[in-house]
């Protein structure tokens, strides 16, 4: 199945990558810089019938956190249920009180989700985190393939792949399932982003405008793109790139520079859509995913597909009973952190680490959550001309529309460093083409 031409091209493909400034951006110590997103060309492959189930439990996971939402910021059935703790929710830094009572248009919330997934060593597939703000990465594994192909492409007439092409299509399909009339705009912080490069790609493949704040402006509840020339253009859908509390001064952050005043009006009265809605962090905080299988029993009245990771929330004393007496074999994550950041490993700490670390636990419990580290699958890299297995994740990626819509492919991420689990762009790690095969 795998092409040995293929593998031979990894400095070709890095340096075409380079070239065309396929690059992520962090900041650190105070300064912004971009590095390239190194490329693995060995492929992580999918069978078609495990891709087909992964499918279908994506598709229920993600119905499921858009019913959540819905209800947490309408009827919150699920709270007065006692199924998720009420505090467990209003304590979340992702639910926002501006959020309550508004619905978006056609009912959707999270337009674009990146779920986070790993295989364990039986092959069992575990979801570790679902990413409903503004998850990132669709963009880097189909321009490598499109390299790939450039470089071998008998490896693609040789094998059943499915095309991976198609992502920027899904995408329009869902920006013009919920416009509300008008032009379709990818909203960017700018050039100092640290995903700017998908943004202007994106914009490029689907045909949306690419607008920072200063393009859009709002007149009598109507949302609008001015052009470089002045002229006044109606807006019905924002793909926004934006965290919520920069997307409007005048209900969130008041001293944000980059978002547009009065565009929350303009949605609340439904006359934009807004992707993803504002306020899905309730329902990506890692304490709640906790409760996402509760959830769909709750609102879908069926078993879960796809399992959690063992979680335990030492805000419940049973919990944190059973994190006390297992502390060295677990990992605990901040609910608040992101990109591989707030994750320790507890058999990694030192003594005085851990009793400081408990002592914190202790206070702030709903600060954490403990999970039991799954020894997830190895994946083959190509390091110094040789194989050398290194752990790897998948982040999915399914679309809202007249239907959930999972794309046949995926971000498969790996770590660079041998001790690592951390597998984020941020802390290092690689990428690889996810095949999923056609037959």
């Amino acid at each position: 199945m795998e092409d040995l031409k293929l593998m031979e091209q990894a400095e070709t493909v890095n340096r075409l990558l380079a070239r065309y400034g396929v690059k992520f951006g962090i900041y650190k110590n105070n300064e912004f810089k971009e590095q390239l997103f190194p490329f693995d060309t060995i492929p992580r492959i999918i069978e078609k019938q495990a891709f087909a189930y992964l499918e279908r439990g994506l598709k229920q996971r993600v119905t499921a956190l858009n019913a959540f939402i819905k209800d947490i910021y309408g009827k919150k059935r699920i709270v007065r249920d006692h199924v998720v703790p009420e505090e467990f929710v209003y304590s979340s830094s992702g639910f926002l009180s501006p959020c309550d009572g508004v619905r978006p248009p056609k009912d959707i919330f999270a337009h674009i989700a990146g779920i986070d997934l790993v295989q364990g060593r039986d092959g069992a597939w575990f979801v570790l985190e679902d990413n409903l703000r503004v998850p990132s990465g669709a963009s880097y594994p189909v321009i490598a393939r499109e390299l790939c192909r450039r470089s071998s492409p008998n490896t693609f007439e040789q094998n059943h792949i499915e095309d991976n092409r198609n992502y920027a299509a899904l995408l329009r399909r869902a920006m013009d399932y919920c416009n509300t009339g008008g032009h379709t705009v990818i909203l960017t912080p700018g050039r100092y982003n640290a995903a700017y490069f998908e943004h202007s790609y994106l914009a490029e493949q689907t045909g949306a405008h690419l607008v920072t704040g200063s393009e859009l402006a709002v007149e009598n509840d109507v949302l609008y793109f001015i052009d470089y020339s002045g002229k006044r253009e109606r807006v019905g859908a924002v793909y926004r790139r934006i965290s919520d509390e920069y997307l409007d001064p005048m209900t969130f952050k008041e001293e944000s520079v980059i978002g547009i005043p009065h565009i929350y009006d303009v949605y609340k009265r439904g006359n934009v859509a807004l992707m993803n809605a504002p306020g899905n962090g309730v329902a990506d905080d890692k304490g709640i995913y906790y409760f996402v299988p509760k959830m769909i029993r709750y609102y879908l009245g069926e078993d879960p597909i796809l399992q959690n990771a063992p979680t335990y929330l030492p805000f419940y004393d049973k919990d944190m009973k059973f994190v006390l007496e297992h502390f060295d074999r677990l990992v605990l994550k901040d609910v608040a952190e992101a990109g591989g950041y707030g994750v320790v490993f507890a058999d990694k700490m030192a003594a005085a680490q851990k009793e400081a670390f408990i002592a914190l636990l202790k206070r702030e419990p709903r600060r954490f959550i403990a999970q039991e580290v799954i020894d997830f699958m190895d994946i083959d890299i190509l390091e110094n001309g040789k194989r050398t297995p290194r752990k790897a994740d998948l982040r999915a990626f399914v679309l809202m529309a007249d239907e959930p819509l999972v794309w046949k492919s995926g971000l498969t991420r790996f770590s660079r460093n041998p001790e690592s689990f951390i597998v984020n762009s941020s802390q290092g790690g690689g990428f690889k083409d996810t095949w999923v095969l056609s037959q």
